[in-house]
């Protein structure tokens, strides 16, 4: 699935809350995990700190079930740095916290993850971390959600999702997320039109039946926990939304989908996801 792990962290232990996500990825398939520390140039740090010492420490503390690591310390400009280093290995996965803190180092979306998710062509999993979290506790996941659009580049995420489901034995949710177009409400004396009525319920059975094929096609593939979800309103609020009610949950999405005019590109719906969800998320990107 995937050849190599590279893991970025900044010696905080917010950056260190994407470690329970890479163990069992690494463990289950004997990944190697590749830690990165950048001194980056941009960023003075007082008083100054070993980064290959710290990578050894969080290796014993963390990865000790790992058997392929390697750590590395380079010079640069931490973005850049990562998405070199991955740039490799185009099957390299980016596993990173969107928000870590080590004295005057800072990663923060809108920063470093932000940079990272414009730049590179890797799949990149990002995790929000949280206040108090440990990086030494086990995460579990249960379910895969996968928004869909219609379009093939918006399914360049299902490999992924497939892939991931069948080693960890997740469920897997596809989503299809809809909005009707303001000329589709038609008000006439207060009641909307029978036309529009209609309408909705064609784009319903539309998606409806868009998922059935899609979820035929996962179970064929040796899925046995797929469903299908087809909704209207804003993606972006009923993706995360949906996330938020389904504990251990995990989304996979493409940052570039398209549909009619609509898109999805980083900045939009991915961005939005990233931003305010507090399940992981896992891009592809598709272009």
């Amino acid at each position: 699935m995937y050849s190599k792990i590279l893991v970025p962290l900044d010696g905080s232990p917010l950056a260190e809350q994407i470690l329970p996500y890479v163990r069992p990825l690494a463990v289950t398939d004997n990944i190697p995990v590749e830690l990165l520390w950048v001194n980056d140039i941009e960023i003075a740090q007082w008083p100054p700190r070993s980064g290959k010492e710290y990578l050894r420490q969080a290796t014993a503390k963390y990865l000790a079930a790992v058997k392929r690591i390697d750590s590395i310390e380079a010079d640069g400009k931490s973005a850049a740095e990562i998405v070199r280093r991955a740039a490799a290995e185009p099957s390299c996965l980016i596993a990173m916290a969107t928000h870590g803190m080590s004295g005057m180092r800072r990663w923060l979306i809108g920063s470093v993850a932000s940079k990272v998710a414009q730049l590179a062509h890797n799949p990149l999993l990002l995790v929000r971390p949280t206040e108090n979290a440990d990086p030494a506790a086990a995460i579990e996941l249960n379910t895969i959600f996968v928004p869909l659009d219609g379009s093939g580049l918006a399914e360049k995420a299902l490999p992924h999702a497939v892939a991931l489901a069948k080693r960890l034995r997740l469920a897997v949710q596809l989503l299809r997320v809809y909005t009707l177009p303001s000329d589709a409400y038609i008000v006439a004396d207060g009641v909307i039109a029978q036309g529009a009525a209609q309408f909705r319920e064609a784009t319903h059975k539309e998606a409806e039946s868009y998922l059935e094929g899609k979820v035929e096609s996962l179970r064929a593939e040796g899925l046995d926990h797929v469903i299908g979800t087809a909704m209207e309103g804003d993606a972006a609020s009923e993706i995360i939304d949906l996330a938020a009610k389904t504990a251990n949950s995990l989304i996979v999405m493409s940052t570039h989908g398209r549909s009619g005019i609509g898109r999805w590109l980083l900045g939009s719906v991915a961005e939005k996801a990233i931003q305010h969800s507090r399940a992981p998320v896992l891009l592809i990107r598709a272009g």
